[in-house]
Formats: C-alpha cells, structure tokens, sequence
C-alpha cells in the first residue's frame, strides 16, 4: 500500500496552481535528483516549497521521510508531512498518512483515523484509496466486517486497473466472501492481476491450473506461473508448488512450461 514519490503533474496541478508555473522547476528537479540517487539534493529542492506550502513537495518530504531517503528515517516527521499535504486534499497523502495511522508508525495506531484518510482518497476516485479502505472492511478494522462492502471498493480500485484489488476480487469469489462462490469468476480475476504481474495473481492462477479450479487443469500452465513467482522473491510456498507440479510433469512438458515463462518475463519487462 505504501505509495513511491509521484511522477510530476501526475497530482501537480494543485500545486502549479497555488504557487505559479515557476514552482515546476525546483519539483521536477527534485525528482530528476530523486531518479538517480541523489536523496540530499531532492530534498534540498523539496523543503523550501514544502515550507511555502506546496503539497506535492510536503507529501514528497513525507516519503524521504517513512523510509529514511537522504534524511534519518523519522516516522513522526513523515507524518507531519503527509498530514500537510493531505490537508491540502492530495489523495496520495491521505492514503499515505491513513497507512501510519493504520500501522502505527509515527502516530498512535487508529484504523477509525485510517479509514477516515482512506475514505477521502477513495471518495476522490483515487483507486489507491479504494483498495485500502476495502482493506480494512474485509479485515474488519475499525469498523464491522463487511464483505458486500468491502467488494464494493474493491471493484472501484479493480476498474482502475489495481491489481492488487483484482488478486482481492478472486479470493473473494474462491471462498464466497460476499458473493457467490465462483472459482471461474476467480479465475477470470486472477488472470487480471497476473496479467499485470501481481504475483499473487500468478501464484493464485498457478494453483488454479494445478488443482483444476475455475479451468481446465493443466499443468504446463500452472508451472508456468509458479514459476514467475518463485524467483521474484524465493517465495517458498511457489516454490514448493512448482515443484509438486513438476513431479506430475514430463521433461518435454517442463521444457515448454519453462519457454512460456521466458517469453512472458521478455514480454513485460516491466513487470517484474
């Protein structure tokens, strides 16, 4: 959930438009600093338009901050930061100042706090903030647990394109959580997210295919995704399951299985 600095003007237009074009030199110098390495000099670009009252530079600040880039790592400090710039409206901000809330880190944990921050983000369209905010209805944080609910935002992050909320709509359906169980409808959600390289869509598609669920069963496909999961992060439980998979294999069958997996890393390089 944790959200990277922004690209600029994809939220800058507040920005240009409280404090005139001639702010977008300093903050997209920032960011070139920022791209390639040079935390000091993006902050030393940053602070004073922070301090003028620029939102996208206090949410950037706020990031340098949580995770200790070119400044020491200060939790509160990111805090007052993001809670400028989400006082301002940045959807961003809010989504990122309701996680600090949520996890308890540089404020005392409070999921109502969290949820609030999220509902602003999601009522803004922002699908960042839908996905957390049915987070925490499906976790039951802050408030009842409500699956209908939580489905609801859900879907509004998924036809954003999220696919961390696509993963969430499968498992949904797999279990029937506020929906009628339906491993095809599961399935159709996990291809989305694995399509876009979410690897718990690829792990979920993977067993899908394995086990037969929702698909034919198949086990060159299923081999296929597990395998995109299993060197990402040497996630065992992929691991595991590739190789189980495997043991129902032939040579010839792992051989092609591994082929899809080459071609589909050579086909979206960026989303690994």
């Amino acid at each position: 959930m944790k959200q990277r600095i922004k690209a600029l003007f994809a939220g800058g237009v507040l920005a240009l438009a409280l404090f005139g074009i001639a702010m977008a030199g300093p903050l997209e110098d920032g960011y070139t600093a920022e791209q390639r390495g040079d935390y000091a000099a993006a902050i030393s670009y940053w602070r004073p338009l922070a301090e003028q009252g620029n939102a996208d530079a206090q949410f950037n600040l706020g990031v340098m901050y949580e995770q200790g880039r070119g400044v020491a790592q200060n939790y509160a400090e990111a805090v007052k930061q993001y809670r400028l710039a989400a006082g301002q409206g940045l959807a961003d901000a809010q989504n990122n100042l309701g996680l600090m809330y949520e996890e308890g880190r540089g404020a005392a944990q409070n999921y109502a706090e969290a949820i609030k921050l999220y509902r602003l983000a999601a009522d803004q369209g922002d699908g960042k903030g839908q996905n957390n905010l049915d987070l925490m209805y499906e976790k039951g944080y802050g408030v009842r647990k409500n699956y209908s609910e939580a489905m609801k935002w859900y879907r509004l992050a998924a036809d954003q394109g999220y696919p961390e909320a696509q993963h969430s709509i499968g498992i949904m359906y797999s279990f029937g959580y506020g929906v009628p169980k339906s491993d095809v409808e599961a399935v159709k959600w996990f291809q989305l997210a694995a399509d876009q390289g979410n690897l718990n869509g690829q792990y979920a598609l993977g067993n899908s295919y394995f086990f037969g669920e929702g698909v034919p069963q198949n086990y060159i496909y299923a081999y296929m995704w597990l395998s995109l999961v299993a060197p990402a992060n040497s996630n065992i439980r992929a691991i595991n399951s590739r190789d189980e998979v495997a043991a129902k294999m032939t040579p010839a069958q792992i051989a092609e299985a591994q082929r899809m997996a080459s071609e589909w890393m050579q086909s979206h390089p960026s989303k690994r």
